[in-house]
């Protein structure tokens, strides 16, 4: 998760119609395999793991960071969340890379370090940013390395050795709309988010055209703004 975006949005971040409807895509994503343990790789607040343990049956979450300026542990709905800038081996079942591999130069590589970390039959829910022609100044502010698509980011995970459960875009019925602004603004890669508090009108209307995509969301291979790839240890 982009530390940089949660400066932008503080706490309203759990109000905002993108994060809101990230984490309910994530839940969707990994309902039936009912995790316990979370393992959430660059994590930043925490924010995904939280509304896990919130929302659903996960016992625990440990956030690695390297980010992070001090190690701690606090508890989420009464479930112990666990901060720290790496960690050694772990019976967690369930790893997030949300919006983490985009970051990185090894991306399969990464994901490599961390299989070695968790037991056989641990899964691994990663999303990134979709499609290389929306690139902007908004991934040079967040210094991504590269955006996917779908096919790529399933290629990074078979290449770290894991077997591939599903995988499907998001934010499809907005992406016509932020497609059309991007390439508005092509050759404009000045260093800026594009992440913006709303009024509480536009937000909530953003958040009820993504919660009508939900139900498609599982089916949805051919567009979106973040490609979401579930995989598992083998």
């Amino acid at each position: 998760m982009d530390l940089k975006e949660e400066d932008i949005l503080g706490a309203d971040i759990g109000r905002h119609w993108y994060y809101r409807s990230k984490a309910a895509a994530l839940k969707r994503m990994v309902d039936g395999l009912a995790p316990r343990r979370l393992l959430d790789v660059g994590a930043g607040s925490g924010f995904f793991s939280r509304h896990l343990l919130a929302e659903g049956d996960a016992e625990s979450a440990l956030c690695v960071d390297i980010g992070y300026a001090r190690e701690h542990d606090e508890k989420v709905a009464g479930k112990p969340m666990r901060y720290r800038r790496d960690c050694g081996a772990t019976d967690c079942d369930l790893v997030l890379m949300m919006d983490v591999l985009e970051h990185v130069e090894d991306d399969s590589g990464l994901v490599r370090h961390y299989a070695a970390k968790v037991p056989s039959g641990a899964h691994f829910l990663a999303t990134v940013p979709a499609f290389r022609f929306l690139w902007s100044g908004h991934d040079v502010f967040l210094e991504h390395q590269r955006r996917y698509r779908l096919g790529e980011i399933e290629t990074t995970m078979r290449k770290a050795g894991l077997e591939l459960v599903r995988g499907a875009y998001y934010f499809g019925f907005v992406f016509p709309l932020a497609a059309a602004v991007r390439l508005a603004a092509r050759g404009e890669a000045v260093p800026k988010s594009s992440l913006k508090q709303h009024g509480p009108l536009t937000n909530a209307a953003l958040a009820a055209i993504c919660a009508a995509e939900l139900p498609l969301f599982p089916l949805n291979r051919l567009a979106g703004l973040s490609a979401f790839v579930l995989a598992r240890k083998p």
